[in-house]
């Protein structure tokens, strides 16, 4: 870089007044017929010139080298089988050949996994973006050329881009593809998940003509068989069984005959849906009017999701008070459609203070153990009456009632406590207020006291989960066949919810109770849970009525097993936490307990598209003067191209690539020197001047 820049020795006014004198005295001179009048002006301009003080300035230029970028994908598709040894020796060989050329500087970016796939474009518009424009010879990327960002690939380059496949010619893949499913089904309904099979690459002509082999199993349950023709997508109906997740898997059998796929890891799917009520059909049925009555409907009432029909016996068939019957406003219990037409329609059946007077004949009884040993839910809350005569326990269903009672009433204050089993059990671990589970064991909790009770004798198996101070059963939980039954000894919940002596969580005990024997998911005693955290950990919590639990038996993706040791965490709750080793689907077993879990999508989007292929890069190096060349074919030479040249070719010993010289530089300083010293511009001033004199005096001679 050179240029001409002035230092001038006066400002610029005085420099160019000097000039103007100049001019004017060359004028006056020709104006007068002096032979000198050209010398003397150019005297004249040449001291003006010179106070300018001129200088030439002169750049010094350093050479810098070319940047050849090395793009090294190091994805998980890049681990499939040879993929990892080809892109070893094609980076091994192209980093020597590049660290041997002069002025040549190599810069390798490593892709490595990404949650949404291989971000190559990603990768290669940061690396461009991070060099000098003018100093990038080259791009050369090892890869399998899957890129889940093919809008992030630039559309050029300022010099060729190169690709380099790894794979093979032959290689083919199958893999299972989840065109729709669910995220959420109705319980007792049907669910429908819609999968294809699909082919990709080289596939053999055995696999194309056959069928794939589908497995589905929904929970750990047994799995079902379905023949799947390739393309052809297959509506697959789910029953969603219970509320919470449902998780469905699916697997394709491996293919048989002819070669081998390149990867299984896209053969699975699990699903998970989640099971909810369409609606929660309670019916609830109070004895007679008492305090509590309105705490079970404004429990049931507050819920959206809640159908609750409510019947209050008013005036029993045994009272007589001598009023017509049309002549009175009540509606008449409809005893056969409730419990013989529509028993099964309810999630909940609630007894609340009911008297066995004759208004269920006995086979309606009947029919409710029926409907709980098939799976339904049962509710007694009771009051004075349990005691009595007219007790639900001496008709058909006190065989299903989990406490017996003796004939007494208790009526004195006592605080309810929670008992060990209390503690671990769900419907009432961690109720507000009550004791922290590191405690003292006489340690009350901040509730108020109830008045009344009945005592009772809880039935083998069944679990007290509450009691009345020395170990007198209040609250015990029961299972019976498929169904559930809980039993509350007490009718004065309703003192909590109007804060006698500071209250108590009625409203969270009751509704807990009521989702419990509808088998609410969050409150199964005996249940194995896991949480998934961001970064492929799991936390596995191991909730039951046991004193110990585990280990869990953790089955990996790859048919891994690890056993992983739960510590306690609460009372009835052990926990572990556990990272697992990459994505994929675990299942989890303790016992009788299998819990389904993707860490990740069970077939990560790495592995969605497996077949090598240079169809997203190609257009880059086509417009850059690169070229898409697989290493099946051997690692390729490296050569120096012009810019007016080729960048690739086939050689005698096989394919090579070109990097573009681009010869930058720097300027790393200046240097400045006037064009004439001091002294030049004094001779070069006076011998205009004295040229000028000598010429007007040799004429002014001749002419005398």
């Amino acid at each position: 870089m050179t240029g001409l820049h002035f230092d001038p020795a006066l400002p610029w006014p005085l420099i160019a007044g000097v000039a103007a004198l100049a001019l004017l005295a060359a004028a006056w001179a020709l104006w007068r017929g002096l032979p000198g009048w050209g010398l003397r002006g150019l005297a004249g301009l040449a001291a003006a010139f010179a106070l300018a003080g001129p200088v030439i300035e002169r750049g010094v230029r350093q050479s810098l080298s070319d940047i050849v970028i090395l793009i090294d994908d190091r994805s998980a598709s890049q681990g499939l089988p040879g993929r990892g040894a080809q892109a070893d020796a094609a980076v091994a060989q192209l980093s020597a050949q590049l660290s041997a050329l002069p002025g040549v500087e190599l810069r390798r970016v490593t892709v490595g996994d990404d949650p949404d796939g291989t971000l190559l474009g990603t990768a290669m518009t940061r690396a461009l973006a991070a060099e000098p424009e003018a100093r990038v010879a080259g791009v050369i990327a090892v890869t399998d050329g899957q890129a889940a960002d093919a809008a992030m690939v630039p559309a050029s380059a300022p010099a060729p881009v190169h690709v380099l496949l790894t794979g093979q010619p032959a290689d083919w893949d199958r893999r299972l593809v989840v065109e729709e499913a669910p995220a959420f089904g109705l319980i007792g309904h049907t669910a429908t998940i819609r999968v294809s099979v699909q082919d990709q690459g080289a596939v053999p002509p055995e696999m194309a003509a056959s069928a794939a082999t589908l497995r589905v199993r929904v929970d750990g349950e047994d799995e079902q068989v379905v023949a799947l023709p390739r393309g052809v997508p297959l509506d697959l109906p789910v029953e969603v069984a219970h509320a919470g997740q449902n998780v469905v898997l699916l697997r394709l059998d491996p293919p048989e005959g002819g070669p081998v796929q390149l990867t299984d890891r896209n053969d699975a799917a699990a699903i998970q849906i989640e099971g909810v009520r369409d609606r929660l059909r309670v019916l609830l049925v109070s004895g007679e009017p008492h305090p509590g009555e309105r705490t079970w409907r404004n429990l049931l009432k507050s819920d959206a999701n809640v159908d609750l029909v409510h019947f209050t016996i008013l005036r029993p068939p045994d009272k007589s008070d001598g009023v017509p019957v049309d002549e009175m406003a009540l509606i008449a219990f409809p005893t056969r459609e409730l419990f013989e037409d529509r028993i099964g329609d309810f999630d909940l059946i609630i007894f609340d203070r009911y008297k066995v007077r004759g208004i269920l004949p006995p086979q309606y009884y009947e029919n409710i153990r029926r409907y709980v040993e098939e799976g339904g839910a049962l509710l007694v809350s009771a009051g004075p009456e349990i005691a009595s005569v007219e007790s639900l326990n001496l008709s058909p269903l006190g065989e299903i009632v989990p406490g017996r009672p003796t004939g007494r009433v208790i009526e004195e204050a006592f605080t309810p406590l929670l008992t060990d089993a209390g503690r671990r059990h769900p419907v009432t671990a961690g109720l507000p207020g009550a004791p922290a589970p590191d405690a003292p064991p006489d340690t009350r909790p901040s509730w108020g006291r109830w008045l009344q009770r009945g005592q009772i004798i809880p039935k083998p198996g069944a679990e007290v989960v509450m009691s009345a101070g020395d170990n007198a059963p209040l609250m015990v939980l029961d299972r019976v066949g498929e169904g559930r039954v809980a039993l509350l000894a007490s009718d004065q919940v309703w003192l909590w919810g109007r804060g006698f002596e500071g209250g108590g969580p009625q409203l969270e005990l009751l509704r807990r109770m009521a989702h419990w024997s509808m088998k609410e998911p969050e409150l199964e005693e005996e249940a194995l849970l896991a949480q998934i955290g961001r970064d492929l950990s799991l936390t596995v919590t191991r909730r039951t009525m046991k004193d110990a639990a585990g280990p869990v038996r953790i089955t990996g993706p790859d048919g891994a097993v690890v056993d992983l040791a739960l510590e306690p965490d609460g009372p009835g709750r052990f926990a572990a936490r556990w990272q697992a080793p990459a994505p994929g689907l675990y299942t989890l077993a303790d016992g009788d307990l299998t819990r389904l879990v993707a860490l990740g999508p069970a077939a990560p989007r790495e592995f969605e598209q497996t077949v090598a292929t240079g169809s997203l890069l190609a257009p880059l190096a086509d417009a850059t003067g690169g070229a898409v060349i697989p290493l099946s074919d051997g690692v390729p030479d490296v050569r120096i191209a012009r810019s007016a040249r080729s960048a690739h070719g086939q050689g005698v010993v096989g394919d090579w690539i070109g990097i573009t010289p681009r010869e930058a530089a720097q300027v790393s300083g200046l240097s400045r020197r006037p064009i004439l010293p001091d002294w030049a511009w004094l001779v070069l001033i006076a011998g205009l001047a004295v040229a000028g004199w000598l010429l007007e005096g040799g004429r002014l001679r001749r002419s005398r």
